[in-house]
């Protein structure tokens, strides 16, 4: 059987459109880079909260680890796009067609409305956490001493709920107008003020796991009035006033509940493995430790491409551009699926070796790593479909369809329940993580057949056959990992440990797959000097805040 031709670089006979595709990539990029940053910080807070805590040792870490999954899925739900893709497209249409004034207002409007909402619920929920404790974590009852911390922590986070949410909105005021800088750059504050929680003197675990939440506290604070210092910079002029429900906020909101829910059925899933968890010791530590490393890949590159596809995809399908929201989904699958699956093929090569050689220090012991890598390994192959939920959705959003994905959402929602109490009983807590993989591709699945049945998208031969050559480059690579991993007996004694073995088969599996997809010709080189230059005539980049 004879290869099939080199895919040629993404061109069109349109300039506008051809700039507009780079100009989606290398916005991708930047907030993908910024995004980087942060998630490095996350690893570095991690690290520091698993050593410190541990896992199975106490309950410190399983207490800590609710109250951060709190504000960790408020944030996934609303600051990283759900909530975004479903303002964005209302914010920059009345931007364009009434001019600023009127595209503020709405702003403000939404402002004021979420400002009350997620207060009185925000609220309510510190004063009923004890009972929402049972229905969340209720293997907790069986240890009173991790009950009440973890009722006490996740109190301290919640006011975090309101402050994201209206960050949510402030950065989609920002990314309407072409600004993704600032609104990247916000999710490291929320690293940096745990870790300085961290870092307070605190004579035993239970008090430090205090400190860090009082960070997450402060971090919500601080978020808020960056935000809206850049807000204000970028030209933008919003005020809170009593909230109103006018016929635009109602449709927003009738377009955006919808939306939420479709764009957050991964991170509910994982919530639901984790609550499912609480009924062994440090398995909530464990899955929230694993969810760090598989949400690398998911906030590098689905966030980022989803973030910037959004504007690039309402702007075509607003101008009746076909071919322009054609390419954009194309070029944005490609692009997101060539950082992706080597990210899923080295989670699911060398788990183990990840754990130990990042977190098996202090009181995370051996036993934590494995159970940590057997749970990683799962996500692992679930993470080419959470980041094809960023790519799909908007494909719906775009064209102002948001209960198309939410019923695709729930579908999956109820997959995940139904598999994670069904295996969790035979495989015990990996089985809560294939039930979040698998219930993700069964979403993923049924977005894809509704856009091919309605004519909406469908991915050309030549991303087809771009995707078979990554794929395959991606596993070449596993296999080389695994084979490197063979020789670990041998390796480990002479680097003098596990964390230069980690760092070195990353950097072999890396340069490897990059070689391999030159090779197999799945990027050329001109493709890449095109992504990463400014084409003479494009619009650059607008200035940042």
């Amino acid at each position: 059987m004879t290869d099939a031709p080199p895919s040629p670089p993404v061109t069109s006979p349109n300039p506008g459109r051809a700039q507009a595709s780079g100009g989606m990539i290398r916005s991708s990029m930047v907030y993908g880079g910024l995004t980087f940053v942060s998630r490095i910080l996350g690893l570095a807070r991690d690290m520091a909260i698993t050593a410190f805590l541990g896992a199975s040792s106490g309950p410190a870490a399983d207490a800590y680890n609710t109250a951060l999954s709190f504000p960790n899925l408020f944030r996934r739900i609303f600051a990283e796009g759900a909530f975004t893709a479903a303002f964005v497209p209302a914010y920059a249409r009345t931007l364009e067609e009434k001019g600023q004034d009127e595209a503020d207002k709405v702003a403000m409007d939404a402002l004021a409305v979420l400002a009350t909402v997620t207060t009185v619920l925000a609220i309510v929920a510190m004063i009923a956490m004890p009972a929402l404790m049972h229905v969340i974590n209720p293997g907790f009852r069986d240890d009173p001493e991790k009950f009440r911390l973890a009722v006490v922590l996740t109190q301290i986070a919640m006011p975090y709920l309101p402050a994201i949410t209206l960050v949510a909105l402030l950065s989609g005021v920002l990314n309407a107008r072409g600004r993704f800088i600032v609104s990247a750059i916000a999710p490291s504050l929320l690293n940096l003020f745990i870790l300085a929680g961290l870092l307070i003197p605190a004579d035993r675990p239970e008090q430090a796991a205090q400190g860090a939440v009082w960070g997450i506290f402060a971090a919500g604070v601080g978020q808020l009035l960056l935000l809206a210092w850049a807000v204000r910079k970028a030209g933008a002029r919003l005020r809170i006033h009593t909230p109103k429900i006018t016929p635009e906020i109602k449709a927003l909101f009738l377009l955006a509940i919808p939306g939420v829910i479709a764009g957050s059925a991964t991170q509910i899933n994982v919530f639901i493995s984790q609550a499912l968890s609480s009924e062994v010791d440090g398995a909530r530590t464990w899955l929230s430790t694993a969810d760090r490393l598989y949400q690398l890949p998911l906030g590098l590159i689905g966030v980022a491409v989803g973030v910037a596809l959004l504007p690039a995809l309402s702007r075509a399908v607003g101008a009746g551009d076909q071919r322009g929201a054609q390419t954009a989904m194309d070029d944005a699958l490609a692009f997101s699926m060539a950082l992706t699956l080597p990210a899923a093929a080295a989670l699911m090569a060398m788990p183990l070796l990840l754990i130990e050689g990042l977190f098996m220090r202090g009181a995370f012991v051996l036993y934590d790593a494995q159970n940590t890598a057997a749970a990683l390994f799962h996500y692992g192959w679930g993470v080419p479909a959470f980041v094809l939920t960023r790519v799909l959705t908007p494909a719906f959003f775009a064209r102002r369809d948001t209960k198309g994905p939410m019923w695709f959402a729930l579908a999956s929602v109820v997959v995940n329940v139904a598999l994670c109490l069904s295996l969790f009983q035979v495989i015990g807590v990996p089985g809560l993580a294939v039930a979040t993989s698998a219930s993700a591709w069964l979403n993923v699945a049924l977005m894809a057949f509704t856009l091919r049945r309605r004519g909406t998208w469908t991915p050309e031969r030549t991303t087809l056959v771009r995707l078979t050559k990554i794929l395959g480059a991606s596993a070449v690579m596993g296999g080389l990992i695994v084979g490197i991993l063979s020789f670990r007996d041998r390796l480990e004694p002479l680097l003098h440990g596990q964390e230069l073995l980690m760092l070195l088969t990353c950097a072999v599996g890396g340069g490897a797959y990059a070689v391999l997809l030159l090779l197999f010709r799945a990027v050329t080189p001109a493709e890449i000097r095109a992504a990463l230059r400014r084409k003479p005539g494009a619009e650059p980049l607008p200035p940042e805040a």
